[in-house]
């Protein structure tokens, strides 16, 4: 237990290293500890796969778990009622494509496992970036177990291009992809539960294929067709200094993106934590008449009890509460 200081608090993310990551999180977004090599930083994770830390202050070294343990609400806030942490925030780099793949809901997950709805907003990207999202038309569970195993599984779905600042829903059930060439920030579930159904015959650091789940697949995947849309703000309010709009709203998270021109002043209000990261530009977060700097690649966890606070600067910021 600790005697509780309501700030920013900079996270020290968790790094994976899959097969298909790159060097863009270590060169371009402040991950100089980074691997060479890194798939994924978790921003904002509290999760027996991996879990970020607080990295700098009297906190160093704290997890999201220790600060719920040692005050839920006045941390977390009190729409977290739950044991487990509820949401996960990541930094992707796709140098390769990634295993085409689903995800379960709450309702369509097993003792054991997690339902993963999530949000993706494209960092950047090169010009041939796309993504796979959703089945192009209906299939049967037949058809896709044939396809799946002959490796023509991505003739059945939509491939998407993608561009710099576009905005996608994953949600569970929905059959997809990320394609070589895009950085991307997902805003999700706080749950690890991906079925993969095709990996391009990669190999593990042991030689072996990549283990496939194609009958938990199977059971959870949509096979209605979609017809992908960029996802739209439901808003956009603009004012002196700064403009916000929301990119995503369910009933496990919201997610909003935050243009800053100069300053806002927003609140936590108790309710729920905000998380922030930055995706563009840099600037201070500022509360209590001190202020914490912040740069590309930067994330802050701020506690629901903290109360007012300022973004300074010229940045984009996504922020992510529950």
């Amino acid at each position: 237990m600790f005697e509780h200081h309501y700030k920013p608090l900079k996270m020290q993310p968790c790094y994976k290293e899959y097969p298909w990551g790159g060097g863009r999180l270590k060169t371009e977004y402040g991950k100089s500890d980074a691997p060479a090599i890194t798939a994924e930083s978790w921003e904002l994770a509290s999760h027996p796969d991996g879990a970020s830390a607080v990295a700098g202050g009297e906190y160093t070294g704290k997890t999201i778990a220790d600060l719920g343990r040692a005050d839920k609400e006045g941390f977390w806030g009190s729409n977290c009622k739950m044991e487990q942490f509820p949401l996960m925030v990541k930094l992707i780099d796709a140098a390769k494509d990634l295993s085409i793949q689903v995800h379960p809901s709450d309702g369509t997950a097993l003792l054991g496992e997690q339902g993963k709805a999530e949000m993706w907003y494209i960092v950047d990207c090169e010009p041939q970036a796309f993504i796979y999202f959703g089945f192009s038309r209906r299939i049967s569970k037949e058809e896709f177990m044939e396809r799946a195993r002959d490796g023509t599984i991505c003739e059945a779905l939509n491939r998407v291009p993608v561009k710099k600042g576009d905005v996608f829903y994953i949600l569970p059930g929905t059959i997809h992809t990320i394609g070589a060439g895009s950085v991307i920030a997902e805003i999700q579930q706080n749950s690890n539960t991906t079925f993969r159904i095709y990996d391009f015959q990669r190999k593990d650091t042991d030689g072996k294929l990549r283990p496939l789940h194609l009958e938990r697949a199977a059971e959870v995947v949509s096979y209605k067709p979609i017809i992908p849309q960029n996802c739209r703000a439901n808003s956009n309010v603009v004012f002196p200094g700064f403009s916000m709009s929301e990119m995503f709203c369910c009933d496990y998270f919201q997610a909003h993106r935050i243009d800053v021109m100069g300053e806002i002043t927003l609140r936590c209000d108790g309710i729920s934590f905000h998380h922030l990261l930055c995706v563009e530009g840099n600037g201070l977060i500022c509360a209590d008449r001190a202020s914490w700097p912040f740069a590309r690649g930067d994330s802050y966890f701020l506690p629901a009890a903290l109360g007012e606070y300022k973004i300074q600067g010229k940045c984009r910021m996504l922020l992510s509460r529950v």
